[in-house]
């Protein structure tokens, strides 16, 4: 998912605004002081990273060219559940792991090229943009997968009893959304996808983030040793305790998404109180990261479509966000892989498409991971 990739159809290049609609990406007017510059806000274990403001001139046009985006709707077509008109917002946020290049050097594994979404979050923002909800999808959930049209125009057929993060290694960004709009019958909005190497990165331009350790934590595979305390972490660290799923809690993915879930509402509270705006370099230097390691939907894969769609997230704060588990349980087949409560789950789905929280009740008796309060 690098930048210097040979483009997929359906993917613009840097420094193309591809196929948007209503003029999105076109440059606009200068604005005043208030306006000028880049506001970062974050979201995401893995790093979901979304940028909003921006000077004029060459500035524009160099962060403009950062960008990568998917064309999403073209490659889905009509067969999707209808958009919900009810002021709500669905994002499907990815953190990517190509295992190849840079990436191999952050967490292990082969680097035999291929690529996995190995975090996955759905974030439901409520009408008024003043609340979201998170839902984790647990990357070992069995499932079955729906037939999918990738961005090359490939059509891959449909699989039973596969892995979750499969669908995105299959066919990429497309099929990933598919997926998550076949489990929960919810249309998706916008696509955002964060590169590991490039979070890694973007933490270090903020200058770290504040966390505490319940405990000690020490994870060989994932390059992350922290001691019960308080800490402040640099890109290295941040990477490895969104990853880590060995010594915490039960070991399993669920473990991780609880640490990815805390790691989160640290992210954001760091990136409400850093003071960007005092340092015009740092200021460059974290628009300059976050738009080269986002890639978008082709409705947001512009600088001037990002400032709008985040000036629309800018109210909502950590203490705004209820952030769940999608509901499953450990496979009595195999304690490595989980899958989805459908009742549940339902419950779950029910409650974003009619824009409502999610109840209490969804949760209840379902597989955890055990490291809830290890991060804090």
């Amino acid at each position: 998912m690098s930048a210097e990739s040979t483009p997929e159809p359906g993917i613009t290049t840097p420094g193309e605004t591809g196929p948007h609609r209503s003029g999105k990406g076109r440059r606009r007017k200068a604005r005043g002081k208030g306006r000028k510059g880049v506001r970062v806000a974050a979201w995401t274990a893995a790093g979901v990273v979304v940028l909003a403001g921006t000077g004029a001139g060459y500035l524009y046009f160099r962060l403009n060219g950062n960008i990568r985006s998917v064309d999403i709707d073209q490659a889905l077509g009509n067969d999707r559940p209808s958009k919900i008109d009810n002021g709500s917002e669905n994002i499907l946020v990815l953190g990517s792991d190509t295992r190849s290049g840079s990436n191999k050097k952050l967490g292990g594994g082969t680097d035999d090229g291929s690529a996995r979404s190995d975090t996955a979050m759905i974030v439901h923002v409520y009408e008024g943009h003043k609340k979201a909800g998170v839902v984790s999808v647990p990357r070992d959930t069995l499932i079955d997968r729906p037939a999918c049209t990738d961005t090359k125009g490939t059509t891959h057929p449909a699989a039973n009893g596969t892995m979750f993060n499969e669908a995105y290694s299959t066919g990429g960004a497309a099929c990933a959304v598919k997926t998550v709009e076949s489990l929960t019958g919810i249309r998706m909005d916008h696509y955002l996808e964060v590169d590991f190497a490039g979070f890694q990165k973007l933490i270090d331009d903020l200058g770290g983030v504040p966390v505490t350790t319940a405990k000690s934590i020490d994870d060989p595979q994932s390059h992350l040793s922290l001691k019960a305390g308080t800490h402040t972490l640099n890109g290295r660290q941040a990477l490895g305790l969104v990853r880590t799923r060995h010594g915490v809690g039960d070991g399993s993915d669920l473990g991780r998404i609880q640490l990815q879930q805390a790691f989160v509402k640290a992210l954001l509270n760091q990136v409400k109180h850093v003071g960007v705006l005092t340092s015009p370099k740092k200021l460059y230097d974290l628009a300059d990261t976050a738009t080269k390691t986002v890639t978008t939907d082709s409705d947001l894969g512009s600088v001037n479509s990002l400032i709008d769609f985040a000036d629309g997230l800018k109210g909502i704060g950590a203490k705004d966000m209820t952030m769940i588990t999608m509901p499953v349980r450990y496979d009595p087949a195999n304690p490595n892989r989980v899958l989805m409560e459908k009742q549940k789950a339902q419950l779950v789905w029910d409650a974003l498409k009619n824009d409502r929280p999610i109840p209490r009740s969804a949760t209840a008796g379902t597989a955890t991971g055990e490291a809830n309060g290890v991060v804090r």
